[in-house]
């Protein structure tokens, strides 16, 4: 299906209950149980409400992918995706990267044995040449930020495949639609 098609469907649902044919925005903290050990599937807005599962879904849709993740920072996505890794771990990382996720990494997941290496993530070579048996990811910022500096999403996606890889992209300023 197109890229056109499926954004025009995109959570576009109907509701049983009310008859309306898009998700409302649900501002609501907590919700209802049927009984005592029912549930609706919704107990927590923090974790998880309609209006959130929409575009969980239309991103997983948009992505081609199984499941889309919905953050309350980008900070807290990063956060989530390097937890998978352990201590000892090496990930490459632009070297031009965001001033919160560098101190992130630094100062925080370092203390956990996670190990940065920084790159030109521009320069396929140069990043290809600082993989190691210990690398798990790669992370990539494009364009970075402050400097704006872009990388070939696509060629480092394919490396870090045949590498067995994690890639990780913190994509602030573009739209996935606009940059592959």
């Amino acid at each position: 299906m197109d890229i056109k098609t499926r954004l025009v469907h995109t959570g576009v649902r109907s509701d049983k209950g009310t008859g309306s044919i898009s998700c409302p925005v649900y501002q609501v903290a907590t919700f209802q149980h049927p009984a005592l050990g029912e549930s609706t599937g919704f107990d927590y807005s923090r974790t998880i409400n309609p209006t959130r599962k929409v575009l969980e879904e239309a991103i997983a849709r948009l992505e081609g992918g199984v499941r889309g993740f919905a953050f309350s920072s980008g900070m807290a996505a990063i956060t989530t995706v390097l937890a998978l890794l352990k201590a000892g771990d090496r990930v490459i990382l632009s070297d031009d990267l965001y001033g919160g996720t560098y101190r992130l990494f630094n100062q925080v997941l370092s203390r956990y044995g996670l190990i940065g290496d920084y790159v030109d993530t521009g320069d396929l070579a140069a990043l290809a040449a600082r993989i190691t048996t210990a690398t798990r990811a790669i992370f990539v910022e494009t364009p970075t930020n402050p400097l704006m500096k872009v990388s070939d999403l696509r060629a480092i996606a394919h490396l870090a495949r045949k590498r067995d890889l994690l890639t990780i992209v913190d994509n602030t300023f573009m739209t996935p639609y606009l940059q592959t």
